[in-house]
């Protein structure tokens, strides 16, 4: 905290239910004044960002989220004209106004912000830097929730087709079947493969590990690329030429879109074959539980968001339990 005095951190620990940031800063400075004491020096804005920036590191978020995150919340703090700490409700709502009003953002990226910006806050609160976070009465924007297309049977033959070598193939295989996200992909190491039981470990979001499984087709390619290595590299997977480096998250990326536009023109990213085994899974009546187990979400609303249920089956059912 800023203050020298216990009870004036008192007095402002019970008011700061019923005040806001500005409100709060004004009852700071009144007394202060009244009673004769000294502020410290309040930390700088971007100061406290890459505090911030640096916890989420030490609690295991990757380096795109910490980069996500220090370019919304840097984007955030450039508009104010305030100290962190004098921030009010006011403000970030004005914030979140002015993003939604310039047309370059859709409702689900401004949630997003929304997110990230309360996240800010609340570490702030519990490092108590604020008393209060102003955007708790900030509710979730809402946004219309499309259904967004997976990848049908035919156009995983195609894709499959499509494949050059057996190595794009084995990653397409293995991020069809098990559902895993690209970053746990390029994770991955040869010892992590367990062929016998058909399964692997991924290191998760937050360094969280569990346990995923791939089919048949999935092994057999894995098998046939590993053979083919002639490199020492213990990364599962390699780029197709030496010095043989691991693969990243944007060469698989990259990889995927041109697979794609050679299948037909699909628009092709891992994250689509993550949503397609997920929506499959459901479908076929695995429990979500489950479907949330495979995919590592720790809510369960995530899974329900990626998951969309096939229309088809649902006139079905509805022709069979209810006309």
């Amino acid at each position: 905290m800023f203050y020298e005095s216990a009870a004036v951190r008192e007095v402002e620990r019970e008011m700061s239910a019923f005040l806001d940031g500005s409100q709060m800063k004004r009852l700071h400075e009144c007394l202060s004044r009244v009673m004769g004491i000294k502020d410290l020096e309040s930390p700088d804005n971007k100061a406290l960002l890459q505090d911030f920036l640096n916890a989420k590191t030490v609690e295991g978020c990757s380096p795109r989220t910490i980069q996500y995150y220090s370019i919304t919340l840097g984007h955030f703090i450039g508009f104010l004209n305030a100290p962190l700490h004098a921030v009010g409700t006011a403000e970030v709502r004005n914030y979140l106004a002015s993003r939604g009003e310039s047309g370059t953002v859709s409702n689900v990226t401004l949630d997003n912000i929304r997110r990230i910006i309360s996240s800010f806050f609340s570490w702030l609160e519990e490092e108590e830097v604020i008393y209060k976070s102003p955007v708790r009465r900030i509710k979730k924007i809402r946004s219309v929730m499309a259904v967004k297309p997976v990848i049908s049977d035919e156009e995983m033959e195609v894709i499959r087709d499509s494949c050059e070598n057996l190595r794009d193939r084995a990653v397409i295989d293995l991020l069809a079947s098990t559902g895993m996200r690209v970053g746990e992909l390029v994770r991955l190491k040869r010892e992590d493969i367990d062929f016998e039981k058909r399964e692997c470990v991924v290191h998760g979001k937050g360094n969280k590990q569990r346990r995923v499984y791939f089919d048949a087709k999935a092994k057999i390619h894995l098998q046939n690329y590993l053979k083919l290595r002639s490199d020492q590299d213990p990364s599962l997977f390699v780029s197709l030429k030496a010095p043989f480096r691991p693969l990243n998250i944007s060469g698989v990326e990259s990889r995927l879109r041109e697979i794609g536009r050679e299948a037909a023109g699909l628009r092709l990213h891992p994250h689509k074959f993550r949503r397609t085994m997920a929506t499959r899974a459901i479908d076929k009546g695995m429990p979500i539980e489950q479907v949330q187990v495979l995919l590592g979400h720790s809510k369960i609303d995530t899974t329900l968001c990626y998951a969309m249920v096939d229309q088809q089956n649902v006139k079905r059912s509805h022709s069979k339990y209810i006309g």
